[in-house]
Formats: structure tokens, sequence, C-alpha cells
């Protein structure tokens, strides 16, 4: 997976910035977190559908990550260890705002049906309607996510948004490599299905249109017209950092939900070097190292 990190510009090998930062190097240490920090930002906001959220549970990751660098045995991957740290962080977090209001895929389709068909057009925001249909379009997605239960959604995300194969989803999981295979096919399996049969984004037969729910996802303040939660700091899509581009998937109904999430904004984590200075004065690592 190391194409994911591309876009950070930080290339050296984690066993090398590993062991200059036990040695107390605080520059590799920076480097090292800055290396990882925008793929946990990312899959915690697909986890938790917020972006105060994510920044905290990204906080809270990486403080972890730092931590137990020392009980880290380079003859695995570091980037499997890092992920292993996250998904144990995930599924034993408290609830995050949003998932105190989660619901079934049948309660989160009554929801929308609720909802009424306004046009953004008859409005007038500050942000382009287009970016405002799109950021609607991304938040009822990831709402979607929610009706996941967290090891589901954790599977979904590392699985089939990112594309982790099954030798390295089931280490992280810690489970069998047919275990993972079968989480993941039923979790897909429940949320294709749902948006087959609610979506109109592939299935132009359902009347759900995200143009039409734009006012009603503001109003009902899912959406944010001034504050964009998903679109804020795009560095780059995430189909443009997994192994495999969306031009080469084969034709059919599954793929093309895939793609849509796939599509989605691969974020650059708050406050860059300015969060990491912050991590690295607090009391946790202080003790942990002896940085220069």
């Amino acid at each position: 997976m190391g194409s994911l990190f591309k876009n950070n510009k930080i290339l050296t090998d984690d066993s090398v910035l590993i062991e200059k930062a036990l040695k107390g190097d605080k520059t590799s240490l920076e480097d090292l977190i800055k290396k990882h920090q925008n793929w946990v930002y990312n899959v915690a906001i697909s986890m938790v559908s917020d972006k105060d959220d994510a920044a905290d549970i990204t906080q809270e990751v990486l403080i972890k990550m730092v931590t137990k660098l020392g009980t880290f045995k380079n003859g695995s991957s570091f980037s499997t260890w890092l992920y292993r740290i996250t998904k144990n962080h995930f599924l034993n977090m408290k609830r995050s705002k949003y998932e105190a209001q989660s619901m079934s895929f049948s309660d989160f389709g009554n929801e929308i049906d609720s909802i009424p068909d306004e046009l953004v057009s008859n409005y007038h925001f500050e942000i382009d309607e287009k970016m405002l249909v799109e950021e609607a379009k991304i938040s009822c997605m990831k709402g979607m996510l929610l009706c996941l239960d967290r090891e589901q959604r954790f599977i979904f995300i590392i699985g089939e948004i990112f594309e982790f194969s099954d030798v390295i989803g089931s280490e992280v999981m810690e489970i069998s490599k047919e275990n993972f295979r079968v989480k993941l096919h039923r979790a897909k399996t429940q949320l294709y299905s749902f948006m087959n049969n609610k979506c109109g984004l592939v299935n132009k037969n359902n009347p759900c249109r995200c143009a039409k729910k734009t006012v009603g996802f503001i109003k009902a303040g899912y959406v944010d017209p001034i504050h964009l939660n998903f679109q804020k700091n795009k560095i780059s899509t995430i189909s443009n950092l997994v192994h495999e581009k969306i031009d080469d998937y084969n034709i059919s109904v599954i793929e093309e939900y895939k793609k849509l999430y796939q599509e989605h904004p691969f974020i650059e984590s708050p406050d860059g070097l300015k969060s990491i200075k912050k991590l690295l004065s607090s009391d946790a690592i202080k003790k942990t190292f002896d940085l220069n």
C-alpha cells in the first residue's frame, strides 16, 4: 500500500525513520507521523462521517502508534502493524456523534424518504450549487456506512474502498483470509443491495436524487453550506491512490457502486505540521522519547 503515501512526498523507508526516531531524532518521528496521518484520517472520516471526530481519532491513533513504536518488530510490515492499531482503536472507542444516531438500512431509507424534495436553485448559498450537491452525495454515502456495524464498516473501508488484499486484511483484522473475504462480501452485499434499491446514482429507476435532497440535508444539519465536511483540503481521490484504476474495473453494478466510494476525496489531515508539533509536545510522547 506504499502508493497511498506518494502525495505526502515522504519516501524514506519506515524502518529507517523508526530506527532514527527511537534514537531521539525528532525530524524522523515527525516524518513518520506525516507519512501515515492522512491515511488514518481518511479511514477515520469514513468510519465516523465527521471531520472533527475524525481529527480527534487520528490524533489518538497516532499517539498510540508513537508510544508503542518501541514494540514494533522489523520482521513485519509497519503499515499492517499500524492498521491493526487503528482497527483496535476504532472497535473499542466511544461512540462518535453520528454513531449515536446510527440506524438500520431500513431506518436510514425511511429517513431519506422523509426529507422533502427541493431544488437547490431556489435558494441562495455562498458555495457553488454543484459543490453543495456533491457534499450532500458524499454525506449520504458516508451515512450509509454507519448502518454497518463497526467491524463490517472497517472491513468494507480497508477491503473495498482501499483495496487491501485478503492477506493484509486478515492480518489487520486478526482473522483468517477466508473469514475476511466472507465478512467483506456480507458488508458489500448489505450496502450495495440497499443502494440498488434506494439510491438513484447507479440505478436510475430509483427516485432518490442527491440534487433533490441537498436542501433537506442542509436544513436537517447533515450538510453545512459554508464549511464543507468532505471536500476541503482535498489532495486527490481515493481511486488515484489505490493500486487499481477505475478504468480497469469490470462493468457490473457492484463495481459501479465501488467506483462511487473510491471517487470520494482523499483529504489532508487538518492542521498539518501544527498538529504534529502539538502531538510531539504531549506528555505521552515526552515520556516515551528523548527527542532532539
